[in-house]
């Protein structure tokens, strides 16, 4: 591919300049250190290595005990995390990077063992999810949740607040809000996992509450400049549906776009599967934002070229590609071929495909 290529060009995204359009997707790694949910050293070189990325968002990360799911993910919301994370984002800077974090809360997609007390996980109502969580190296059914009180929407609202201070205090250059892929603010979102029937449920309106006040407290405290959101309007994941998504998501991100967000952040189709799985009017939603809009979910160079030609999205996030390739923005300059990822070692374990893939100079000094 020819360095004319629009995903090598530069982008303003707020107050950063990125280098180029790739965004290394969020991507769930599973090696946090317990019992403090840490990120570990591995971790300093992990996104240290990945820092050639016009945007670097981390792992999924936890505002509360209450909002992890699943094991050895990373927090936001102790000092100890705070001072790992830190390292994270000093390394990523040294090396001329920028860095989000995305702030995560699971909801129903959770087991008791994780959870303060043994409790049972929460979420808008009581319906257990048909899906399984990795807990004490093993696959366990997701546990029966409670119902959230609604005297206790407001700590959840703190909890991400809190979760973005903290962002800020380990130097981050902003956060990403997770409200994708069935996870708590997807499932007040959806008529299929929301029954309430106070003011966070029955239409449309009143289920995207909690997304949008989640976004407003978020947005204070970073600055809209510095927020960026992640929805799928269509994703099967985490057993969540909707039965008119296309109006449902119509009308967050107006509200989105609203708040003046610096992204919106779409996986379109399947999350990690097909892109066709569902109609659904991505045209809609590019048009609705006014900010920068990331485009998600099998891309290849290819695609994203001719998405970014197509003036249809701002900037296109890459998961699998940047696990096995920490150099991916050269080997696009360069046309040079990719590694090939191991899912084998994608979710735990230690330094094996996590921080060993090797670099084009690497792999050219070994020749």
């Amino acid at each position: 591919m020819s360095q004319s290529t629009k995903l090598l060009e530069p982008y303003k995204l707020g107050p950063l300049t990125l280098p180029n359009r790739l965004v290394m997707a969020p991507l769930t790694r599973n090696r946090a250190v317990p019992p403090g949910m840490v990120p570990s050293p591995l971790a300093v070189d992990y996104y240290g290595q990945r820092a050639s990325a016009g945007l670097l968002i981390t792992e999924a990360s936890q505002v509360s005990q209450q909002g992890q799911g699943y094991q050895d993910t990373p927090g936001i919301y102790s000092k100890e995390q705070v001072e790992g994370w830190r390292k994270v984002t000093d390394r990523v800077h040294e090396r001329g990077g920028r860095i989000f974090i995305q702030l995560w809360h699971v909801g129903r997609i959770s087991h008791t063992s994780l959870q303060p007390n043994g409790g049972a996980p929460v979420a808008p109502s009581a319906i257990r999810a048909k899906g399984k969580t990795f807990v004490s190296g093993t696959f366990a059914d997701v546990s029966e949740p409670r119902a959230l009180e609604l005297s206790e929407i407001p700590g959840i609202i703190e909890d991400f607040k809190r979760g973005t201070a903290n962002a800020l205090a380990a130097g981050f250059d902003g956060v990403e809000i997770h409200g994708a892929n069935g996870y708590l603010l997807d499932q007040f979102a959806r008529d299929g996992t929301n029954k309430r029937t106070d003011a966070y449920g029955g239409g449309i309106e009143n289920r995207a509450k909690l997304m949008l006040d989640v976004s407003k407290a978020v947005a204070i405290e970073a600055g809209a400049d510095r927020t960026g959101i992640r929805i799928s309007p269509v994703t099967p994941a985490n057993d969540i549906t909707d039965s008119n998504p296309q109006a449902l998501f119509d009308y967050i991100v107006d509200q989105l776009s609203a708040l003046k967000l610096t992204y919106l952040h779409v996986v379109e189709g399947a999350t990690g599967g097909p892109r066709d799985i569902a109609p659904f009017d991505y045209a809609s939603l590019r048009k609705r934002f006014k900010q920068a809009y990331v485009a998600n979910n099998g891309y290849d160079f290819a695609l994203a070229e001719k998405v970014l030609e197509a003036g249809a999205a701002d900037l296109i996030a890459f998961g699998k590609p940047f696990i096995s390739n920490p150099d991916l923005v050269e080997r696009l300059k360069t046309g040079a071929t990719l590694n090939e990822w191991d899912k084998a070692t994608f979710y735990g374990g230690g330094a094996k495909g996590y921080t060993d893939y090797p670099t084009l100079r690497a792999t050219e000094a070994a020749e």
